[in-house]
């Protein structure tokens, strides 16, 4: 098998080509203003994906964990603090609740969708809880109705982690306008990426959005008073120029992942594993296209031998990092047995069929041998 046949995980050439001469004149204008830094691309996004999210406002930040870590210290979440985080998710999630001095409490996932399990939420709520981190996990969002509901009951604030879902919804209602504050994460390989770092964060509450606002801009709301510890955690004009180019074209996007994600389930029927499970009236947007099967590695390792990539997202959950100390943080054994059975597929908006048809006739033999 030739390499120019290859089928990557993410192809982002192929995603840029078609806006490439676009984005190069916008960021030639940019050169020719010098403006870099909170400008009129910053502040246009913000509005984009405040309206996309059906909410009042967006606060462009440097990163996707950066927007976690705004929105734990704007509901001044800090030391002494619990937060519940799902253990299985990229280490972003629980990092930020560190950086503020909060605990992360670890809550397993639901072994069919991958998302926070709501009955384990309400078992791990202690007087010291104050929020909940749902993430939507590949692009799935998460039982928002039901997490709000428990909230509500506790009193507790929730941050939803949409850095895979963004354009994601459940009957009709997009993710990031659930909770008190969504955080969004601009990372190449996002649905909408750029070329670099970002994120953003979004919120229905005016107060919240004066916090975030000064403390991405190193605890600042008047040039020079710094009132209280802030970052430098700005979303550069450049980046947003480039998201913005793709912004138009976020919902074909989501749709070409979605085509494809028909077309795996199309050609991986009948296989002895477990494909996506999307939930009625969700809109799945699938950042990753992850299937689940016993003998894991050997399909890994036949995908690889025939030039097709595949990932394992992810392989060590939250309670067994060694940064949360030696001893695992909690008893979450979805989590361990989805760590050694997931297995991301290449997925991208410009997958053709006939790619999926091989990444699907690749499995298949492997399974019957």
């Amino acid at each position: 098998m030739s390499h120019s046949t290859a089928i990557p995980m993410v192809d982002l050439r192929a995603h840029f080509q078609p806006l490439r001469e676009e984005i190069l004149a916008g960021l030639g204008k940019i050169l020719d203003q010098a403006g870099f830094i909170l400008g009129e691309h910053g502040r246009a996004l913000e509005q984009d994906v405040a309206q996309l999210c059906g909410v009042a406002h967006g606060v462009g930040c440097a990163s996707g964990t950066d927007a976690l870590l705004l929105a734990l210290r704007a509901l001044g979440i800090g030391p002494g603090d619990e937060v519940i985080v799902p253990t299985f998710t990229f280490i972003a999630t629980a990092e930020a609740v560190l950086y503020v001095g909060a605990k992360p409490v670890f809550v397993d996932v639901d072994p069919q969708n991958y998302v926070l399990t709501v009955s384990l939420i309400e078992a791990a709520i202690t007087d010291r809880t104050k929020a909940i981190i749902p993430v939507h996990l590949y692009g799935l969002p998460a039982d928002m109705p039901a997490i709000m509901s428990l909230a509500q009951q506790h009193h507790l604030k929730v941050i939803e982690d949409c850095a895979q879902a963004i354009g994601a919804s459940i009957h009709g209602r997009a993710v990031g306008s659930f909770g008190d504050i969504g955080c969004f994460s601009f990372f190449p390989s996002k649905n909408l990426g750029g070329a670099g770092d970002g994120g953003m964060v979004v919120t229905n509450d005016p107060e919240l959005d004066k916090q975030l606002r000064g403390l991405r801009n190193h605890g600042s709301w008047q040039t020079y008073h710094h009132d209280v510890l802030g970052y430098n955690s700005r979303l550069d004009e450049m980046q947003a120029l480039i998201l913005r180019t793709e912004f138009p074209h976020l919902s074909t996007f989501n749709a070409g992942r979605q085509r494809a994600a028909a077309w795996y389930a199309e050609h991986l029927g009948g296989l002895d594993l477990q494909l996506p499970r999307v939930p009625e009236a969700y809109q799945h947007v699938y950042h990753q296209y992850t299937i689940q099967l016993e003998g894991r590695d050997v399909v890994k390792a036949a995908l690889q031998a025939e030039h097709i990539a595949s990932a394992i997202y992810y392989p060590i959950p939250g309670h067994r990092q060694k940064m949360f100390g030696d001893q695992p943080q909690g008893h979450c054994p979805v989590a361990d047995k989805l760590a050694e059975r997931v297995l991301s597929l290449p997925m991208f908006p410009e997958l053709q069929e006939a790619q999926v048809a091989r990444v699907a006739e690749v499995i298949r033999r492997t399974l019957k041998d």
